[in-house]
């Protein structure tokens, strides 16, 4: 009888199956690295834009620049002299014509002001302008009108001599203060001066060589 052949066991199904597993479970691993790096470098791409562009409108858009105040013109109404003195029953009035300009995306939101009138370093008058405000990238013009004051005007010891040379030398002092605020972000207090010195023609009746010098708080 002939010897029955020995017939070697194959390896087992398990063992293959395992190793496939362990090569998908590789594959979707490196997988997910490579996603997991790829979102990480679009992220950080992302914040990089992101930062870039804040800072971009931080100081272009978003920047807070300097107001701007102007004055246009400046009158005299009912200056009138009788034998070289003003008449006291007169009321003297000071107009002037003062430009503010917003040169922001945002309001500018000012306070009350306040307009001095210097003559021989005496205020011989005072105007106090109500709050308001510049809309944005917008030009205000307001009309400031001052009532002087004759007996201060005479009270000024070089008054007589200077209505004989036919000039008197006037300066105002005017401030604003207010607020720019940019999207309830940004704010910024501002406080605007203006300085301004003038030459005041009796026989013309008007105004020569006004010279203004405006001045920034922050």
């Amino acid at each position: 009888m002939a010897e029955h052949e020995q017939v070697k066991p194959l390896a087992p199904a398990t063992f293959q199956a395992r190793s496939d597993d362990r090569e998908v479970l590789s594959t979707q691993s490196n997988r997910r690295k490579k996603i997991y790096i790829q979102c990480c470098g679009c992220m950080a791409a992302l914040s990089l834009i992101l930062a870039v562009v804040i800072i971009v409108l931080f100081f272009t858009v978003f920047h807070i620049h300097d107001p701007r105040i102007k004055m246009n013109s400046v009158t005299i109404q009912r200056l009138e002299l009788v034998n070289g003195t003003l008449r006291p029953d007169v009321n003297v009035t000071l107009l002037a014509d003062v430009s503010f300009k917003n040169r922001n995306v945002a309001t500018f939101k000012f306070n009350n002001s306040t307009t001095l009138v210097y003559y021989g370093g005496t205020v011989i008058g005072e105007a106090v302008h109500l709050r308001g405000e510049a809309k944005a990238r917008r030009t205000l013009r307001r009309n400031v009108t001052v009532e002087l004051v004759p007996e201060k005007i005479m009270g000024v010891p070089s008054f007589m001599s200077d209505v004989n040379s036919g000039a008197l030398n006037i300066s105002s002092y005017s401030w604003i203060s207010g607020r720019v605020k940019i999207m309830k972000i940004i704010k910024k207090n501002v406080v605007v001066r203006l300085n301004c010195t003038m030459t005041f023609r009796i026989s013309r009746g008007e105004f020569v060589g006004e010279t203004c010098r405006p001045e920034l708080d922050f």
